[in-house]
């Protein structure tokens, strides 16, 4: 598969670009192995070992509903197996025994926007944390959630406020930087997105969306060094083909009355 001509590059430059509920990227390609949270160091990260432990982790939560810390785990579960629908039931039953547990309703929000209903999730996610005891990782999530509504300004202001709290977490400015390709400035998503991978402990998906952004400027040679950096060479090869598809997606909605280009969509997970 070939890039795209400098007139294909020029118009996914200045076209709409629409996010897609997409909320885990791991490396170059989408993943809901990789959920992350607050619930512990110890928790399985890949699909296979969530998938190995949902029973187990079903059976604790049937045996006892009313303890949060079963609801979460359970839940982290069910979105890493695809099961949305269920993780919002779950998550939502949590809420009404625990209504003031933080950490369910943080939960809740990210489920309901990871399902698609983000107005739902941003009433949930403002009952998440409180003026006077902001939680970055809320802010961010929030901001996630205004920018799948199309509210990109607004999500910025939240962004911001998350960077405040968090100065350079690269979540966040990842999440940043994605907002400003949604609003058609690609060089200041370019900016951001280079200072988000520049952060310690920012993960590959980072540096995924910034081999993204290069790509939709035509620098194609660029996109694929960006996409190869430091990986073996089979993983290498793999992001690069990724890159090219999603690439290839943005010429495709061209040709396609009402399509929608595709980027991978902000995080909640931080």
């Amino acid at each position: 598969m070939r890039f795209h001509s400098s007139k294909t590059s020029r118009f996914l430059a200045s076209s709409a670009l629409v996010a897609v509920l997409a909320l885990s990227v791991a490396g170059c390609k989408t993943t809901r192995g990789d959920v992350t949270g607050s619930i512990g160091a110890s928790a399985p990260r890949s699909e296979a070992d969530w998938r190995s432990s949902l029973d187990q982790l079903a059976a604790r939560y049937r045996s006892n509903p009313d303890n949060a810390e079963a609801a979460l785990r359970y839940a982290q579960a069910l979105r890493a197996t695809e099961q949305r629908a269920q993780a919002v039931a779950v998550l939502e039953q949590a809420t009404l025994r625990n209504p003031r547990n933080m950490e369910l309703l943080g939960a809740f929000g990210r489920a309901l926007s990871e399902a698609g209903d983000f107005n739902q999730a941003l009433d949930v996610l403002s009952r998440a944390h409180t003026p006077d005891n902001p939680d970055w990782r809320i802010l961010n999530a929030q901001g996630a959630v205004l920018d799948q509504l199309g509210r990109h300004a607004d999500a910025q202001r939240y962004y911001a406020s998350a960077l405040k709290i968090a100065p350079n977490d690269p979540s966040i400015l990842s999440n940043l930087g994605l907002s400003y390709v949604l609003m058609k400035d690609l060089r200041r998503a370019e900016a951001t997105l280079r200072r988000a991978v520049a952060q310690p402990g920012a993960r590959p998906k980072v540096r995924q969306n910034l081999a993204l952004v290069v790509g939709l400027q035509g620098r194609f040679a660029d996109a694929e060094q960006i996409a190869r950096a430091d990986l073996p060479e089979a993983e290498a090869a793999d992001n690069v083909r990724y890159l090219r598809e999603m690439l290839a997606q943005q010429a495709d909605s061209r040709k396609k009355p009402g399509g929608r280009s595709r980027l991978p969509a902000p995080d909640t997970d931080s």
